[in-house]
């Protein structure tokens, strides 16, 4: 019986267009994803191509997003709770991709939020693509929360870093969790000279602080995955929405160093 396999896409902003060059390398070796579960960036990369049946499309339309487009969408601003409204996002995400239910996709599809009230994960699998996808999304502070069914949700990042977990729960075979926590941070940044010898120390100890939960968090999603995808993404900022490409290509080098587990581990009957 062919195996199924499950894609976990990780939480991670710019960083998540890895995802994009990790779904080139299993589809151009002819692998297909039975499942994918996404968390903020990796529900809408992984959305994206379970609508499009096409990474080729997606590439495309990574690629052809401009800076101006980017600061376009991010220019809808508001002081109720978050500094931009969302609005502008809904509408690009429904005018590139529509707004199908999820449970009508051909590749089954799990965007994860956080629900603000309890703090624990949501998985959705019903329901508005974009509305969930948008949910999924909600960076706390920069973006205002979806209030969905009469509860508030906020980026999956922060409850469920790899959503890891639906996929066991749905009986995937073989799941390939994609980590873009691990290798997202210079780890000379974390060390007592990195600080000491920083002018901006107080900043670092803030942001690296961030970032050593993202780590563990993100870990702790992995402990049940099969695979799982580190791809190189330090030094990632916002401009990479609009310059793709070597980030892109992180993700395909990641991904191409998991190949031979993975064929293993599908020939392993």
């Amino acid at each position: 019986m062919k195996k199924r396999i499950g894609l976990a896409l990780g939480s991670g902003g710019p960083r998540g267009l890895a995802h994009i060059g990790v779904i080139k390398v299993l589809k151009e070796n002819g692998f297909d994803m039975s499942i994918i579960a996404g968390s903020s960036i990796g529900s809408l990369v992984g959305g994206a191509y379970a609508i499009t049946q096409s990474i080729e499309e997606v590439e495309k339309m990574a690629m052809s997003t401009d800076m101006k487009t980017i600061l376009g969408i991010l220019f809808d601003p508001t002081v109720k709770s978050g500094l931009i409204r969302g609005e502008k996002i809904t509408k690009f995400i429904n005018k590139i991709l529509g707004d199908p239910n999820i449970e009508s996709l051909k590749t089954p599809f799990i965007p994860v939020a956080t629900d603000f009230g309890s703090g624990k994960p949501t998985v959705f699998e019903k329901g508005s693509f974009v509305e969930t996808v948008r949910a999924s999304i909600s960076i706390p502070f920069l973006f205002q929360p979806v209030l969905i069914n009469k509860k508030l949700y906020v980026d999956g990042g922060l409850s469920m870093q790899v959503p890891v977990r639906p996929l066991k729960e749905k009986q995937a075979d073989i799941i390939i969790a994609v980590n873009l926590a691990e290798n997202a941070y210079n780890k000379k940044d974390f060390s007592i000279n990195g600080l000491v010898r920083s002018p901006i120390g107080l900043y670092k100890i803030a942001v690296n602080s961030i970032g050593i939960l993202e780590i563990n968090l993100a870990r702790e999603n992995c402990r049940e995955a099969d695979i799982t995808v580190s791809p190189d993404v330090q030094n990632v900022g916002w401009d990479s929405f609009w310059k793709p490409k070597n980030v892109i290509k992180q993700g395909e080098m990641a991904m191409q160093k998991k190949l031979p587990k993975l064929i293993r581990m599908l020939n392993n009957n």
